[in-house]
């Protein structure tokens, strides 16, 4: 079955009293968005509904790391001459003094992604440019309409392959391509756009190098996009809450743990602030990565 027929757009009717000719709008939403929501509501109301927007902590020294390492593997296709040790010096020109203990700190670990960029730059074809740099893919199911960024796609034996960047401490596995929802929701917006076959994901984690992969089926793809509209409907039943009851609705409670000394809202949570005590904006690249990674980059 191909993941194009599930991917479509339809006209999902609510309330009472409908009005003819005026279709229900759409919930729009990004892979970051939905698991904003599923991991935490208090977090997703601070992130996407309050207004004015609770301001956030600075920025973490592994995001200014994680963005400087996008950013250089996104401009090195757009040089004229595409080598290695090319693509080290894009880190340099990406790299951002942001959230590191030190200035030491920030040299060292700017040396470390400069080598681990021409590394991994040695194992990429320079004359075979991707089909896609930072694409951005859309599609409509239902009464979601899903937009995010892919980092790279490829075209590998008439397929299209999915791939997202990583440089997080620890590297990503085969359970991981498997189970992330962004990349099968990717590789689902993908083959709708294109029209073409697209079932290969992988996570290549720069700083080692590795590649982490998975191949779905148009079934498992089909379930991904079931999974972002059943997350949906939960968020804009919530969000129809929050626009009637304001701060008072009851639909985002928080959901303390570990994970709550990384959050960059903890601020503005009091239960988040009591779960876990604050890490120290460059604790990251000094502790293994936390349970479900490192975020460094919003598609939203």
């Amino acid at each position: 079955m191909d993941p194009g027929t599930e991917v479509t757009t339809a006209a999902a009717h609510q309330g009472a009293l409908p009005l003819t000719g005026v279709p229900t709008p759409l919930y729009a939403a990004s892979p970051s968005k939905l698991l904003a929501f599923l991991d935490c509501p208090r977090r997703y109301r601070l992130q996407y509904l309050d207004r004015p927007s609770p301001p956030r902590r600075p920025q973490r020294a592994h995001t200014s790391l994680g963005n400087a390492v996008h950013n250089a593997l996104r401009d090195w296709w757009d040089l004229p001459v595409r080598t290695p040790d090319a693509g080290a010096a894009l880190v340099d020109r990406a790299w951002i003094d942001v959230g590191f203990r030190d200035t030491e700190q920030s040299r060292a670990w700017r040396e470390r992604m400069r080598a681990a960029v021409a590394a991994y730059l040695e194992s990429v074809d320079p004359h075979t440019p991707p089909t896609g740099i930072e694409r951005t893919v859309s599609f409509v199911s239902g009464d979601l309409r899903l937009t995010g960024r892919i980092d790279r796609l490829d075209d590998r034996d008439g397929e299209l392959v999915v791939v997202d960047y990583k440089t997080s401490r620890v590297p990503s596995t085969d359970d991981d391509a498997r189970t992330s929802l962004a990349l099968g929701l990717y590789a689902a917006a993908v083959w709708k756009m294109f029209r073409r076959r697209t079932l290969r994901v992988e996570l290549h984690h720069v700083p080692s190098g590795t590649v982490a992969s998975h191949v779905h089926t148009p079934e498992s793809l089909t379930r991904k996009v079931e999974q972002a509209r059943s997350v949906a409907r939960d968020a804009q039943r919530a969000d129809l809450d929050f626009a009637d009851k304001g701060q008072d609705s009851e639909a985002f409670p928080p959901r303390p743990g570990p994970l709550c000394g990384w959050c960059d809202l903890r601020a503005h949570c009091p239960e988040g602030q009591a779960a876990a005590p604050e890490k120290a904006p460059w604790a990251a690249l000094e502790e293994p990565a936390p349970a479900g990674g490192w975020v460094t980059r919003d598609d939203a």
